[in-house]
């Protein structure tokens, strides 16, 4: 009971700090001198919706400016949207409710040529978190957060027994991005098949870090990871319904794995 009580005291403590560095930041980042256009795209929906303002706005005051910052909702799920969360330069846009998936398919299908960053709904994002994946957009996909897909006898193991979230920098195709830490996807590094709605909805509906894994991995990337261990740090309030809880606990992964392998084979 007391180290339940000491955790909670130490999340809130971090919250608050993540709560004061947000409110002290600069809104006008430098330019990305990219050659297309910079993109941060995410979802949401109603449960999300209290905290949504946080995120929204770490995400348009990064050190570096995105040209746009996209909230991907589900058809009506607008309505409800408070007004806390209609931050200025963040454009609300609807789409078909393809639950997590809504944070890249609908950019990918109309703006296949842009630098796309996805960035989770329920997490504090640092202000150089941005200018830190750009730093190394030519390894075409960039990732904060990663695990390292672990083998046996040339056959993928468990999800349970990849290493996970690890602590070092590597540039691998056995570097498996996680989207709760934001990725960076450059223009052209994914299969043509990325945008099959049918497929992913069949194959991995609730799996999205596995089927975008797969189709970049497909189309020759080499996914690289950067800094240190990632430090998840949740908003309050957003964890009461999530997929990851469901894909971890359960084997939701696994299942997602198994199903790609059997389509596509393991592209490692």
């Amino acid at each position: 009971m007391i180290a339940d009580a000491f955790r909670r005291w130490k999340h809130a403590r971090r919250i608050r700090a993540a709560e004061a560095e947000i409110a002290a930041r600069e809104v006008i980042g430098a330019p990305h001198g990219l050659p297309s256009e910079l993109v941060i795209s995410l979802t949401s929906f109603p449960p999300r919706f209290g905290s949504l303002h946080l995120v929204l706005r770490s995400l348009v005051s990064q050190s570096l400016r995105a040209d746009r910052v996209i909230l991907w909702l589900a058809e009506g799920d607008a309505a409800q949207l408070p007004q806390s969360a209609r931050v200025p330069g963040v454009e609300i846009r609807s789409c078909p409710d393809w639950r997590s998936y809504k944070k890249i398919i609908p950019l990918l299908l109309e703006s296949p040529g842009a630098h796309i960053v996805t960035a989770d709904d329920d997490v504090y994002y640092p202000a150089d978190w941005l200018a830190r994946l750009v730093a190394r957009v030519d390894s075409g996909v960039v990732c904060h957060r990663a695990h390292r897909v672990t083998l046996q006898d040339g056959k993928v193991r468990s999800y349970d027994d990849w290493r996970r979230n690890i602590e070092a920098p590597e540039r691998s195709p056995l570097i498996f991005p996680t989207g709760v830490g934001g990725v960076l996807y450059a223009p052209g590094v994914f299969h043509p098949e990325v945008t099959d709605v049918a497929l992913f909805q069949r194959l991995a509906p609730s799996a999205d870090d596995v089927w975008l894994y797969w189709m970049h991995r497909l189309a020759g990337s080499r996914p690289e990871k950067i800094g240190g261990r990632f430090r998840i740090t949740e908003w309050p309030g957003t964890q009461e319904q999530n997929l990851r809880g469901g894909n971890l606990a359960g084997d939701g992964n696994d299942r997602a794995v198994r199903a790609m392998i059997g389509r596509y084979g393991f592209p490692g």
